[in-house]
């Protein structure tokens, strides 16, 4: 709908690339690579991850450099989603040499100066990097203490990473949460400060959609996002003859209760193409929805429709033509009445 032992930040090489079953896109090869790792690192896709590994191998990354990344991850997705992403790298590289498959080690971080500071280290590249001092202290001084001397000063002293791809990875990893969108801005923000482009941003922010069916997903659907609940993306596949939208659901996310008004025909249909989800109409239980099913909205019927809770969910929704069409926005469906859902 960074100091003597962090790399200085070195330019993004924004060249633009075509990959497979896309148009020509912002990041480079390598930036588009670190950027999946980090998505699916995040929402634990496993299987998406290794495809991931794969071609970031294949395309010259290291393993040294992609195991970096997911060292660095389980300081937003946790040591789960940090481990599992350890070991399926483990796994694919032991099965590519086993094949012959390209899988270069690559070279070591540079080593920390013996005995360094790492509280003083820490602080100067958190500074450095967000373009000012932060103090986290009154939320906790353990959790303060904890980003400058480890995040700050041990984990982005590895110097295999710059500090443009290290943001990319974060920005792609918070994508994929949910209940992160502060988080995510501030390091949009810091982002931006270190040349990423609102071009490549948009591109980040795109990969951890699932690729779910046919028609692309389109943006984040903002127009209408005062509607929903939860996050919801927007392609406009026709808007001649008929009108025809592309809705994607991530999970959890529903529309409020509407009602598409008409003096004469009006109303809507919706054809599912993937995912699993709901569609209720006021005073009757909530059907389960999945790819095949058609649903008719009669005009006047008051309902709402959207994701299950733990699934991504994706509809077109036609405008069935009519005279004097609009639609009426009401209250949204209630969290109580949404959690009695399976």
């Amino acid at each position: 709908m960074a100091t003597e032992t962090v790399a200085a930040p070195r330019s993004a090489q924004t060249q633009t690339t075509h990959r497979q079953g896309a148009a020509k896109m912002a990041l480079s090869n390598k930036q588009y690579s670190l950027a999946q790792i980090g998505a699916f690192t995040a929402n634990g896709d496993t299987g998406r991850l290794k495809d991931a590994i794969d071609r970031a191998l294949d395309q010259g990354l290291t393993v040294n450099e992609i195991q970096a990344a997911m060292v660095q991850l389980y300081a937003y997705a946790g040591f789960p989603r940090s481990l599992n992403a350890l070991s399926a790298l483990s796994e694919r590289v032991q099965a590519r040499r086993a094949q012959g498959l390209k899988a270069e080690q690559g070279r070591s971080a540079r080593p920390l100066p013996e005995h360094a500071d790492l509280l003083a280290l820490g602080t100067q590249t958190q500074t450095e990097l967000v373009g000012q001092a932060v103090d986290l202290s009154a939320l906790s001084p353990d959790i303060d203490r904890y980003l400058k001397t480890h995040l700050f000063g041990d984990v982005f002293a590895n110097d295999l990473l710059n500090w443009q791809e290290r943001e990319i990875i974060t920005i792609a990893a918070l994508s994929s949460m949910q209940g992160v969108d502060g988080q995510l801005n501030s390091h949009i923000n810091v982002s931006k400060k270190h040349g990423i482009s609102d071009e490549q941003i948009a591109e980040i922010t795109r990969i951890s959609k699932p690729e779910m069916s046919q028609f692309p997903a389109g943006g984040e659907n903002t127009a209408y996002a005062r509607y929903f609940a939860g996050k919801s993306y927007l392609n406009m596949l026709s808007t001649d003859q008929v009108v025809v939208g592309n809705v994607t659901f991530e999970p959890g996310t529903r529309n409020n209760w509407h009602i598409h008004h008409a003096a004469k025909g009006g109303g809507q249909m919706l054809l599912v193409t993937a995912g699993c989800g709901y569609y209720q109409e006021w005073g009757k239980p909530a059907q389960e929805l999945k790819a095949g099913d058609i649903v008719h909205i009669p005009a006047g019927v008051k309902h709402w429709h959207g994701a299950a809770p733990t699934e991504w969910f994706q509809h077109l929704a036609i405008e069935v033509p009519g005279e004097n069409t609009r639609s009426e926005w009401l209250e949204p469906v209630s969290d109580a009445d949404y959690g009695k859902l399976k």
